[in-house]
């Protein structure tokens, strides 16, 4: 279990006395904390609400990755409409990691107040948001920016939908079907930035008149209504979703579902210092952060990095649909394999990585034909760039199991909120270098295959241990 990894301090007691000489000794210190009374008496209860739960929470966050997508993929026909700068189109896209400099705030309401009041007011804010951007306004200018105070709104519902994902898995879920509900709520975000790829453009006809839909009239005013017809089904979707979790989401069950949901956990100022001081949680921490918030920001420019290889921005963004859409399946196949052979996270993070490693590795090259020597293909491009999004997606919800488990008793929202602004952190300081060194961007490639790399020695040298599936284990035995 790693135990010659954690600190006598780590691993202080959960559970009252009582529960069994061998488990009290293992965690004795003086930071004991009392579990619930509940917690001692058996394993726990589910309920069948938690899937609806998790539905309300899941459907929150697809449509928060939605609306934050909006803009990219109709990018021309917005300039058209609304008279949109590069510099216009550019924000509204970084409003998304934007909203993520208030996350500290969002940990601490989570932390506080729990799930149902952070979650209402995280929708609440996507309702204003959407709204804002729906106000009928003849003047371009102030409606630039109330679509701009739109997306900063929804910006700011990010680090829940990103972060409260492990948090609501533990409070609902048993220990066979945590990592499942982890993927689920975590990945659908991701799914509904990709499924902007779809709906934009099948709705809103290109400047051209090429839409695949209305091939006859583009005029300005046509845009502009097929695109305030998207803004308002998102703005009607999220008033849905807002009402449904007004009238029924539940802070926590009436029972506990594992002795670890009914357990004490570490204050918020208590929780930053165990994580800044844990060696073990910094590295795997790294091994998250980097390449993810590389693959973010390399994600971003795709079509400007596949443009010298003569890739149309059609196939670009077709390539970053499937491979969002390639990474949720199997991060969800993979969290349900995790559920069902426990104990074995790190192993599927060496199997992830490797594979992002050698797929980074062959994009890199493929765009070196000229040296390497190696078919540049639509096919070859196709392969390897799904290939390297499906490795790399499908990792986040184990890494922030293995997150959960390393630093037992810090809550979950706390801990995923650490690691996801430091993977914001790393995607703004590649995007910033990109602002200089945008003229040739062979730099950029080879970010990928050396921070798949660096994270993959990391995991290697990484001693897992499983604090909290241990205390379910014993407890429930």
């Amino acid at each position: 279990m790693g135990s010659r990894w954690s600190s006598e301090e780590e691993r202080q007691p959960l559970l009252g006395p009582g529960i069994g000489p061998g488990l009290g000794a293992a965690w004795r210190s003086r930071e004991a904390a009392a579990a619930l009374p509940a917690a001692a008496a058996g394993p726990g209860r589910v309920y069948g609400r938690r899937w609806l739960v998790l539905l309300l929470f899941s459907l929150l966050a697809f449509v928060q990755g939605l609306v934050w997508n909006t803009w990219g993929p109709i990018q021309n026909s917005a300039r058209q409409a609304y008279g949109f700068s590069s510099w216009d189109i550019a924000l509204l896209v970084l409003w998304g990691p934007i909203g993520f400099l208030p996350c500290f705030a969002f940990m601490w309401l989570l932390d506080k107040r729990g799930l149902r009041i952070t979650v209402l007011l995280t929708s609440f804010l996507m309702v204003l948001g959407t709204g804002l951007r729906c106000i009928p306004i003849s003047d371009l200018m102030l409606k630039r920016r109330l679509i701009h105070g739109g997306q900063m709104l929804n910006g700011l519902a990010g680090p829940t939908v990103m972060n409260a994902a492990p948090f609501l898995s533990t409070t609902w879920f048993s220990a066979d079907e945590r990592a499942t509900a982890t993927a689920i709520a975590s990945m659908l975000s991701y799914l509904g930035g990709a499924c902007a790829f779809l709906v934009g453009p099948l709705v809103v006809p290109a400047p051209n008149g090429t839409s695949p839909l209305l091939t006859t009239e583009s005029s300005r005013a046509h845009i502009k209504d097929r695109i305030e017809a998207v803004l308002y089904a998102e703005f009607g979707v999220v008033c849905l979703i807002f009402s449904a979790t007004l009238a029924y989401f539940p802070p926590r069950p009436p029972l506990p579902p594992s002795v670890a949901a009914a357990s004490q956990r570490l204050s918020y100022r208590r929780s930053f210092c165990r994580l800044l001081s844990n060696f073990r949680f910094l590295m795997i921490a790294l091994a998250y952060a980097i390449p993810l918030g590389v693959f973010a920001g390399w994600s971003g420019v795709l079509d400007l990095i596949l443009t010298p290889a003569h890739v149309s921005q059609v196939d670009a963004g077709w390539i970053g649909f499937w491979s969002i859409v390639g990474g949720c399946v199997v991060g969800i196949a993979m969290a349900r394999f995790a559920d069902f052979i426990r104990g074995m996270l790190k192993l599927i993070l060496l199997l992830l990585f490797s594979g992002a490693t050698l797929s980074s590795t062959w994009f890199t090259l493929t765009c070196l034909n000229s040296i390497t020597h190696l078919p540049l293909t639509t096919v070859t491009l196709y392969a390897s760039c799904i290939l390297l999004g499906v490795f790399l997606n499908s990792s986040v919800p184990i890494f922030f199991e293995l997150f959960v488990e390393t630093v037992y008793p810090v809550p979950e929202g706390i801990t995923c909120g650490v690691v996801t602004f430091l993977s914001n952190i790393f995607m703004g300081v590649l995007l910033f270098f990109l602002t200089f060194y945008h003229t040739e961007l062979s730099w950029f490639n080879w970010c990928l295959p050396g921070s798949c790399l660096l994270s993959l020695l990391l995991i290697l040298c990484f001693r897992e241990s499983y604090d909290r599936l241990y205390l379910d284990v014993v407890v429930s035995v």
